[in-house]
């Protein structure tokens, strides 16, 4: 009646057309009260009839399971007679975890679909900002068109990648369609979505534009993917060092899996050099100070000081009108007081010259820098990027180096937490597992019977890792949680078989009789806790939404790692116990004899 009347809530009401609209209290309760009246009557009847049914089936399940228990019991008997065999394979299964370790890419936070991309559009050096606006409105149209963008923010003359304004570069946030509508889809992803989006960019040919997915920790870091700094340490220039990230970025696009690479600096962007001739301002009495007094105040403005208008503080900025600051030849149309308090043009007394260098220049621990971003594709880690940048940096195939001596690169942002990181998570995990260790030892008393439990945690590693592999993801901060808590949850199946084994040895009966009645008699709830715990890790095994690739690393982990080890440990952990207690024995003493 209760599952009647629930259905009627969330279903029956909506079928019959009163749950959304407008109605009375009495149409309402006389819907629920048919539907948990029938279901009552229906229940009344049916509840016999599959109370026999699940009898039938549990009884089935329980002779399955005692065949099935007979047959483990025979196989774990065979197994304590070749335990030395059995440890040469958990010898070979320790290698296996190791090549498993050293083969699967190592990252750090998984890339995330956060619900929008960053795009960086760059123009050719000197572009107009109106130029620049009317290119980053057909990127709105491009994105605009796309199957998963909701709606789109641009920004003209601003870098989303340096920060800075300039006037040849634009950025765009890309909103993306909410999750519920695009999990449907695999291909409505962010970092599909990404992938379209630069495919369609490719067509704009006025500007290189570059996609990214938003950083996995916000503040740290600009955009997602990793990123670089390529630093000038013994003063090589601009154009050096332009040339050098060129080149970097270059070899780096050429290996598979890297996308996006895209450095902000140039070294060629328009300028304008005004040359002054000190001797002729030494000649006409004005001084260094003054010029660029009054280039400050005309080209740029300052400030003179403040009113009160209209209930409001306004501020006063002195600064020469749009007309007359538009063309290098009004430079020399200013004037300049001298000392004898007349006006002096400055076309007399300096030169404006054309030249380039670049617009921004980054300093990297006091030291001229260019910033390098760059993006990896499904299938490769963050980990698997860094190793490729210090590879090429260091030993590229041709055997010169990439960055000439005096120039090297520094990790910044998220790849640089990364590489401070280092195995910090192996250190926990041995330590978690010495932990353990200790409890059991103070618990059992003894050194070496604890070992029989802790031996069996190095295979939820091996489990762990194949499903990583498996499922093509990388080992990263999540899946290493995931490996923490599986050091509890292995350790706990084998204590089960463990304790009952040695309570039953203490209780008179030998060894093997003891191990094998543990073995059988805790098989059923090693496997019913298991199971249980198993299949409820799978939500987060095929999560879906907001921080899903959070979830999937972590689910990976645990249920591939919990699966092997349940696995693993109904065989190993018998062995163990009889390979420990053997060493743990106490040789007989010698009875004295009477002199």
């Amino acid at each position: 009646g209760l599952l009647a009347l629930w259905v009627a809530e969330d279903f029956a009401l909506v079928w019959i057309g009163i749950a959304d609209g407008p109605t009375s209290a009495f149409s309402m309760w006389a819907v629920r009260l048919s539907v948990f009246g029938a279901g009552f009557a229906g229940g009344f009847f049916i509840t016999p009839i599959f109370n026999m049914f699940l009898a039938w089936v549990f009884k089935l399940f329980n002779l399955f399971f005692d065949v099935t228990t007979g047959v483990y019991g025979a196989v774990v008997g065979v197994l304590l007679r070749i335990g030395i065999v059995m440890v040469g394979i958990y010898v070979a299964l320790m290698g296996l975890t190791y090549f498993g370790f050293n083969t699967v890419p190592v990252g750090f936070i998984p890339e995330q679909d956060k619900g929008y991309l960053l795009v960086n559009a760059v123009l050719p050096e000197g572009a107009s900002h109106e130029r620049t606006a009317r290119v980053i409105h057909e990127l709105e149209k491009i994105a605009g068109e796309t199957p998963g963008v909701a709606h789109t923010i641009s920004v003209s003359g601003y870098s989303l990648l340096s920060s800075v304004s300039l006037s040849n570069a634009g950025g765009m946030f890309i909103i993306l369609d909410p999750f519920a509508t695009r999990v449907i889809s695999p291909e409505q992803s962010s970092f599909e979505i990404a992938k379209t989006l630069r495919t369609a960019f490719h067509r704009v040919r006025e500007a290189r534009c570059v996609v990214f997915n938003a950083p996995p920790i916000d503040g740290l870091g600009n955009t997602g993917g990793f990123k670089l700094q390529v630093v000038d340490r013994t003063g090589h220039g601009a154009t050096e060092l332009e040339q050098s990230t060129a080149g970097l970025a270059d070899a780096l696009t050429a290996q598979p899996g890297l996308v996006g690479l895209f450095s902000t600096f140039k070294a060629n962007q328009p300028q304008l050099f005004i040359n002054i001739d000190r001797t002729k301002a030494k000649a006409a009495g004005v001084s260094i100070e003054s010029i660029h007094q009054t280039l400050q105040v005309y080209l740029g403005s300052a400030y003179v000081n403040d009113f009160t208008a209209f209930g409001r503080n306004w501020q006063v900025m002195a600064q020469a009108d749009t007309p007359f600051r538009m063309r290098p030849e009004d430079i020399g149309r200013l004037e300049v007081r001298n000392a004898e308090r007349e006006m002096v043009p400055l076309a007399t007394l300096l030169t404006v010259e054309d030249t380039s260098g670049p617009a921004v220049v980054t300093r990297y621990n006091l030291a001229p820098s260019a910033d390098l971003s760059g993006s990896t594709l499904p299938g490769t880690s963050s980990g698997d990027a860094i190793a490729l940048v210090q590879t090429l940096a260091a030993k590229p195939p041709d055997g010169q180096g990439l960055l000439p001596p005096g120039i090297d690169f520094e990790w910044t942002d998220l790849s640089l937490q990364q590489i401070l990181a280092g195995n910090t998570a192996s250190f926990v995990f041995a330590m978690g597992t010495l932990f353990v260790f200790l409890v059991l030892a103070a618990q059992y008393e003894s050194w070496l019977l604890p070992l029989a439990v802790i031996l069996i945690v190095p295979m939820c590693l091996l489990a762990a890792i194949a499903g990583v592999w498996i499922a093509g993801s990388d080992n990263n901060i999540f899946t290493q949680i995931g490996l923490l808590v599986l050091v509890g949850l292995a350790a706990k199946n084998a204590i089960l078989i463990v304790e009952f084994a040695k309570q039953r040895e203490a209780d008179g009966l030998p060894r093997i009789q003891a191990i094998l009645e543990a073995a059988t008699q805790r098989l059923r709830p090693i496997l019913m806790t298991s199971l249980a715990f198993i299949l409820g890790v799978v939500p987060l095994l095929i999560g879906r939404g907001a921080g899903a690739e959070m979830r999937v690393a972590l689910g990976t982990a645990v249920f591939s790692g919990m699966l092997g080890v349940t696995v693993f440990g109904i065989f190993f952990t018998p062995v163990f116990y009889s390979v420990v207690m053997w060493f743990s024995r106490k040789p007989p003493k010698e009875e004295a004899v009477a002199s």
